[in-house]
């Protein structure tokens, strides 16, 4: 089911503090394993995820700089916590801080990707809807989508650098400090294999 084909309803599906979504993919970004809070909340069918690219969830209003800064942080080893509006089979939306990490082999390469999501923040979901609304904009002005990335990735780097802060920084802190970010919940991923 490609992304076009659903009608947006504008209507937000929210899901509890103790529940977590989880998935794993392969290195090309194609779902591997969801769990039941993924498909109860996303509307979709185990057999429709499995084997499809994790960019079925993705929302529309998703700027692409931030799954660039996702991909190029997760293919280069490291892990990043985001948040992220997906998208529901039906046309709903959902809000999740997402942990994603690679998973490495026995010989350290990466073979795959792990992704657990919360329950976000609702002070945070409100400002990174903002700021993601700014980054969609940025991406819009450009007719080729690449350039348009780039300009919003440039942007996205700006507005860090702007708050004196790393992105991880950013995410913990909270956009302009917010004291009811998340707090760290994990430690950096270990090189064994999964």
């Amino acid at each position: 089911m490609k992304e076009s084909t659903i009608t947006l309803t504008g209507h937000e599906v929210t899901f509890g503090a103790d529940e977590i979504i989880v998935s794993k993919t392969d290195v090309k970004g194609r779902i591997q394993y969801v769990n039941e809070t993924f498909i109860k909340i996303s509307g979709f069918t185990e057999d429709e995820l499995l084997g499809q690219p994790h960019s079925i969830i993705r929302h529309p209003e998703m700027p692409r700089s931030v799954f660039k800064l996702l991909w190029d942080t997760i293919a280069s080893g490291h892990e990043i916590f985001a948040y992220v509006k997906n998208l529901c089979k039906n046309g709903d939306h959902y809000w999740v801080f997402a942990h994603v990490t690679p998973t490495f082999d026995a010989q350290g390469k990466i073979v795959g990707y792990h992704s657990n999501r919360r329950s976000p923040d609702r002070v945070q979901v409100a400002s990174y809807s903002d700021l993601y609304s700014q980054l969609l904009r940025e991406e819009q002005k450009n007719s080729d989508w690449r350039q348009g990335m780039a300009a919003a990735t440039a942007l996205l780097q700006d507005i860090i650098s702007q708050q004196g802060m790393s992105y991880e920084e950013l995410i913990f802190s909270g956009i302009n400090g917010d004291s009811r970010a998340p707090r760290r919940r994990a430690a950096a991923p270990e090189r064994r294999p999964q």
